[in-house]
């Protein structure tokens, strides 16, 4: 098949640092192609790909300061839909803004929603273009969306190779994500404190969570068990989370997916989480984790950890979450839409 992916432009394709759906998009893009497909991506031109690369803004918006991020997707786009004629499907990942020409076009088309969708001025849109093609990252994603045109849920995945095995782990819990209300590094930093262990907080802070940082979350980090090491890059995250004993990763939102969870199981590593969004999908408690849903079942499981089997972790991880699964569930959409 002929399959466009339509990438968000906040980051390149992968990002270098923070960017769960742009790094997605990087190994469906070249999984679909190891598989034997044509793909034309749609994304930045910074963007490293074997695919054939449409650039679309000249470097990810966020590190580019952007005024009107809305202006250049919507320019993309429509560079999408002039290229119609080449293409045997269209796969959005720029939530509802392919939805108007997607409608007025024959191509076959599909939108994977990356993020929370309780917005509640999108029901009312999700009503209007009830016949979009829509993919869920978890089931628990659909529930403020449930009449939607939903025609898969397609858990995330990735390369094998891209994270290595780590049978030994080191003595700290690594905390990976962004330093915003709803990811609570405050409880991650509450029990490593309490559990007496080292926390690594690896996380960028954006403009909008600035303000919540200093003013919460600063003299947290000052704590002598916590160390603050900034945002990762992949050549370092393999590193980071391989040598964790665990990942904490204790939310309070809805979390769509949950990327980091599956990255630590591919080093081995077990994931400690609130039950929250995805979670419970994600997580089986004993084998690659535990679900806690307060500070102190969350040190208990601390002191449990040496039960995981790293390699048992691995091995989950190879059956349920690799890059080459996911590709062939969406091949599967798309040759239902095209029937």
């Amino acid at each position: 098949m002929r399959i466009a992916q339509v990438s968000p432009l906040y980051e390149s394709v992968p990002p270098r640092f923070y960017g769960g759906t742009e790094r997605v998009v990087s190994f469906l893009t070249d999984a679909l192609l190891d598989l034997g497909h044509e793909v034309t991506l749609f994304a930045t031109a910074d963007s490293q790909t074997r695919a054939k690369l449409v650039p679309c803004a000249p470097r990810g918006l966020r590190l580019d300061g952007c005024q009107d991020p809305v202006a250049p997707h919507l320019n993309m786009i429509e560079e999408v839909y002039r290229r119609a004629g080449e293409l045997d499907v269209i796969h959005f990942h720029v939530d509802y803004l392919g939805f108007p020409l997607a409608r007025r076009h024959g191509v076959a088309n599909v939108t994977t929603m990356h993020g929370r969708l309780d917005i509640p001025d999108w029901a009312p849109l999700f009503r209007t273009y009830g016949d979009a093609p829509l993919v869920s990252i978890s089931d628990a994603q659909r529930a403020p969306l449930p009449f939607a045109n939903w025609r898969a849920t397609i858990y995330h995945g990735l390369p094998p190779a891209q994270l290595g095995f780590h049978p030994a782990p080191g003595r700290y819990l690594a905390f990976l994500g962004r330093l915003s209300r709803e990811k609570r590094v405050d409880r991650a930093i509450e029990i490593a404190v309490r559990a007496g262990r080292k926390l690594l907080v690896a996380a960028k802070i954006d403009a909008a969570d600035r303000a919540y940082y200093e003013r919460e979350i600063r003299a947290l980090l000052e704590h002598p068990l916590v160390d603050y090491i900034g945002e990762v890059g992949d050549a370092d995250k393999n590193e980071f989370l391989g040598r964790a004993d665990a990942v904490l990763f204790p939310i309070d939102w809805p979390e769509p997916f949950g990327l980091i969870m599956i990255e630590a199981f591919a080093c081995g590593t077990p994931v400690i989480a609130w039950p929250e969004g995805s979670v419970p999908e994600v997580i089986e408690p004993g084998v690659n984790g535990f679900l806690c849903e307060d500070i102190d079942s969350a040190v208990r499981a601390v002191e449990e950890l040496e039960a995981i089997d790293r390699a048992r972790c691995r091995k989950r991880f190879e059956k349920r979450f690799t890059s080459e699964r996911m590709a062939r569930d969406y091949v599967a959409v798309y040759e239902r839409l095209l029937a």
